[in-house]
């Protein structure tokens, strides 16, 4: 590990638990297990790495409605809410689900704390309150949200989503939570097809790269999150805005990705923002492209660290 390397910042990661090595995620979801291991490697060597805890179950009902939760732990799923999730229903969907939202709220608990908090997995963003979509059964990052909010441990809470995916979910569920504020930059037509109404959309056109992006985040997307006032945020570093992504349309280069996350970083060490980073997607058709965007959100955040100081 770096001798630089902050005394107070560690990664959580659920890919190490029983779950995710008895049944990997569909292989076009992330990355095959031989280069997953070599993420968690190069991770590991700038950050101290921790296993996630599984989320306390009241956790996860506080936002989600219990009924659909019994199911999905009995296993009570239909064919089609396994089509609309994007695999089918074995225990280790509850397990996995459990563990990247304890990563996340583990990854709060961090911030509140330090300033700082990363989950190297998270951003399950597609999931609602009643229902499973796109690779998401728990929303993670609604999860930890409110509790921050219920707990009087934030006022004003920002997610910030910068997967290429728009957060319906997420915007779903804090449609009515006047003290969150969700903002997603998404392609316009990518996955979900139906839009929800976040606090602030911005949707892009296919090909979109570095420059265009990034005038939109410095022109539209930090000003917007700087005139909420949040005292607490959630990043959603999302890779598959990278060009070869397998599900995304966007041409960004490792380059903008980097410039994107220093300008997220520094907004937020600027602000005194507690911050916590979630990877969300990333399927790209080159897994070590994907494993250097990865590695590069990483050095992004430890870089930001002096000017927290």
């Amino acid at each position: 590990m770096s001798a630089a390397t902050p005394p107070f910042l560690r990664a959580w990661t659920a890919f190490r638990r029983p779950a995710y090595a008895a049944r990997p995620p569909p292989r076009r979801q992330f990355l095959p297990r031989e280069f997953l291991e070599q993420l968690l490697s190069g991770v590991q060597a700038r950050l101290p790495l921790l296993e996630a805890p599984l989320l306390d179950w009241a956790l996860a009902e506080r936002v989600h409605d219990p009924a659909y939760l019994r199911r999905w732990q009995r296993g009570e799923v239909t064919r089609g809410e396994e089509r609309a999730l994007g695999f089918r229903w074995d225990p280790s969907v509850v397990e996995r689900g459990l563990a990247s939202s304890g990563a996340t709220f583990a990854a709060a608990q961090d911030a509140l704390s330090t300033g700082l908090g990363l989950n190297l997995g998270g951003g399950t963003h597609h999931a609602y309150a009643d229902h499973a979509e796109g690779f998401s059964f728990l929303n993670d990052v609604v999860i930890s949200a409110q509790w921050l909010l219920d707990g009087g441990h934030a006022r004003r809470v920002l997610v910030l989503d910068l997967d290429v995916h728009q957060g319906n979910g997420t915007a779903a569920m804090l449609a009515n939570e006047a003290r969150a504020f969700t903002v997603s930059v998404h392609g316009a037509n990518n996955y979900p097809f139906r839009k929800e109404r976040s606090g602030l959309d911005v949707a892009l056109p296919d090909g979109t790269g570095d420059a265009a992006y990034l005038a939109v985040l410095e022109g539209e997307v930090l000003p917007a999150a700087a005139a909420f006032r949040p005292d607490f945020a959630f990043y959603l570093a999302g890779a598959d805005v990278l060009e070869g992504d397998q599900l995304g349309r966007l041409a960004l280069t490792p380059t903008g990705v980097r410039e994107r996350d220093d300008r997220v970083f520094r907004w937020a060490a600027e602000t005194a923002t507690p911050l916590v980073t979630v990877m969300a997607g990333g399927y790209n058709r080159d897994p070590q492209k994907l494993i250097e965007a990865r590695l590069t959100t990483v050095e992004a955040l430890l870089g930001s660290v002096a000017g927290r100081r």
